[in-house]
């Protein structure tokens, strides 16, 4: 068989070409680490890798909402800290208030603590995480959520808590509202007592204008039919004689008799103990025609913190010297205690919900960060170069390019003109 020059030449250079072809991709495998550098290189692992890219994406947001989540919660629960110090404060001062060896200017001088008290909790109240969205407002979080005004101070956001999406199934809650932080008591709390003038609604109108003070209620048996209802105790009295009447609250918010019915019952001021809807009642004190004591569980009665603090202050700042306000006096601070017990058992409560949160940021951290090792670990699978196999294969394609361009050579210089 003869063999043209023509084709030989054109043999020898294709063979050049594909070698030098072979050679530069092995060549810019390892410029850039990556085993499928064009899609062309492996169609299948080039398209996988786009999905896993994809998910690596999906899961770094989620992670960069996590970091957001956890800032939001940890400013949160660090200002709850600080107001549950606060509240602490304030039990502390009204228990020094009750002692009766305490006279008018030491009392103006624990509600001069107590009133710091009050503001600063008014200010975390408001507080706010530095880039002008305030904690506690919900979705109203542009303003200040709680406002003053002549009646005290009133909460102006709404209910609503903010949520973030830290990972494909769970958006978790970033705060809580401040209704339910300073305006509400944890589910259950215990009763409340509050004494004054009750109108046919059972509300408060005035303060009582006798000296009748109040402890408790105890509660002496939880299993009553009627536990859990709202009572009144309501005194009637020519000046001599006193008698009371308890009433109980139905489910039609009628106040209707008790069973057995406790009408016109003989009250004794040296001490009467009311039994009711398994509560205990201790009354002492002379009543005068007209006052009552009501009590209720306590989420039926104020649940306000700040206006437990106001109430507090109005009768800390004014003076307390006959009988009448010094049993004002008794039984408000009774009462503000056990409202500032529950009004810290709440806030107790969401900060706990708080630091369960972050509790479960650290566990889906931690789920997350294994799914981000073992996307990388897919995609290194897919795409990434092995250097020693690849260094070997940049040897063989080297040598094989050198005996393409050596046989070149030695072809292009056949001639039988050279033996001529």
């Amino acid at each position: 068989m003869r063999i043209s020059t023509v084709t030989m030449f054109d043999q020898s250079v294709a063979s050049m070409n594909r070698q030098q072809s072979d050679f530069l991709k092995v060549g810019q495998q390892i410029a850039s680490g990556r085993r499928v550098v064009n899609p062309s290189d492996d169609p299948q692992a080039a398209s996988r890798a786009v999905g896993v890219s994809q998910a690596m994406a999906v899961s770094q947001q989620f992670a960069d909402a996590r970091v957001s989540a956890r800032n939001s919660l940890a400013q949160a629960e660090s200002v709850l800290n600080s107001v549950s110090d606060a509240i602490t404060s304030a039990k502390t001062l009204l228990v020094q208030a009750s002692s009766d060896t305490l006279n008018d200017a030491d009392r103006q001088s624990v509600a001069s603590e107590l009133r710091g008290i009050y503001e600063t909790l008014i200010g975390q109240a408001n507080a706010s995480d530095g880039n002008g969205r305030y904690l506690f407002g919900g979705y109203q979080d542009s303003s200040p959520p709680f406002v003053r005004s002549a009646d005290g101070v009133s909460y102006v956001g709404d209910d609503n808590a903010r949520a973030q999406r830290v990972d494909a199934s769970r958006e978790m809650p970033v705060s809580d509202s401040g209704a339910r932080i300073f305006n509400s008591v944890a589910s259950g709390a215990g009763y409340l007592s509050e004494a004054g003038t009750l109108d046919a609604d059972g509300t408060l109108t005035g303060s009582n204008g006798g000296n009748v003070r109040f402890s408790g209620p105890q509660v002496v048996n939880n299993a009553d039919p009627n536990h859990g209802r709202a009572f009144r105790v309501d005194f009637t009295s020519d000046g001599v004689t006193h008698t009371y009447t308890v009433k109980m609250q139905d489910d039609n918010g009628d106040w209707v008799d008790t069973a057995p019915a406790l009408n016109d019952e003989p009250y004794d001021p040296a001490g009467q103990t009311v039994e009711v809807g398994g509560l205990r009642l201790e009354l002492q004190g002379t009543p005068q025609d007209g006052d009552g004591v009501k009590f209720a569980t306590a989420d039926e009665m104020n649940h306000d913190l700040f206006k437990t603090l106001e109430k507090a202050l109005g009768v800390l700042e004014n003076p307390a010297g006959t009988p009448t306000e010094k049993a004002e006096l008794a039984n408000t601070l009774r009462t503000t205690m056990r409202e500032l017990d529950n009004g810290l058992d709440n806030v107790l409560t969401v900060r706990a919900s708080m630091g369960a949160r972050l509790n479960e940021l650290d566990v889906i951290e931690a789920v997350g960060g294994n799914r981000m090792n073992n996307y990388e670990q897919t995609l290194s699978d897919l795409v990434d170069l092995d250097y020693s196999e690849a260094i070997s294969e940049y040897s063989l394609r080297q040598v094989g390019l050198q005996a393409a361009q050596k046989a070149f050579v030695d072809v292009k210089g056949l001639s039988l003109f050279n033996y001529l």
